[in-house]
């Protein structure tokens, strides 16, 4: 894998990121409970316009509905899944799967530049295929997938978490993408 590293059962990663699933539409009372109990966590929300009945109203909805981001050293799993409202840790082949810095900062890119720009995304799997970063425009900086090509002058990139196996689709110019080898992928800093 080389967006998500598995983590060693028994091993300190001193605050690595994890995926935590949550009870449906309990994501922001979970974040709050862990950040009470002294974890960073993390829930990327757009702002989305809901129909009710009688009026529209602009909501922040999660873009990774169930899930909870949540730094924890492995020893402190046990508190993390007491809480309240978590399902479990997300893991592959039963080992909790540590979702690199670098990804996490980027989902935050990525939502920033959403709110810059307006634009509201979509939930996809995710998709295989040639990795890029985008060089030019609102998302500046993000790295993703190309899911698709729309003419020859769009891309539509997906960017994601390889962890929950789950991507937030853009559609962007061209031109303002650049192929990139995975392991070149370096996360900005400030």
């Amino acid at each position: 894998m080389h967006l998500a590293d598995v983590a060693t059962p028994g091993t300190n990663h001193s605050g690595g990121w994890y995926a935590c699933y949550t009870r449906a539409r309990h994501e922001r009372v979970v974040a709050t409970r862990l950040e009470a109990d002294g974890f960073a966590c993390y829930v990327p929300v757009a702002n989305l316009e809901r129909q009710w009945h009688d009026r529209k109203k602009v909501v922040a909805w999660p873009l990774f509905a169930g899930y909870v981001f949540v730094r924890f050293p492995l020893d402190r799993m046990a508190q993390v899944l007491q809480t309240h409202g978590i399902v479990t840790v997300v893991r592959f082949n039963g080992v909790p799967a540590r979702i690199a810095d670098a990804e996490i900062e980027n989902v935050r890119r990525f939502v920033a530049a959403l709110e810059a720009q307006g634009a509201l995304p979509q939930l996809t799997p995710w998709v295989k295929g040639q990795e890029v970063q985008v060089v030019a425009g609102p998302f500046e900086g993000v790295w993703g997938t190309v899911a698709e090509l729309r003419g020859s002058s769009r891309l539509v990139v997906s960017v994601g978490l390889q962890a929950l196996d789950s991507g937030l689709r853009v559609e962007v110019d061209a031109h303002c993408v650049e192929h990139v080898a995975s392991d070149s992928i370096q996360p900005l800093t400030a």
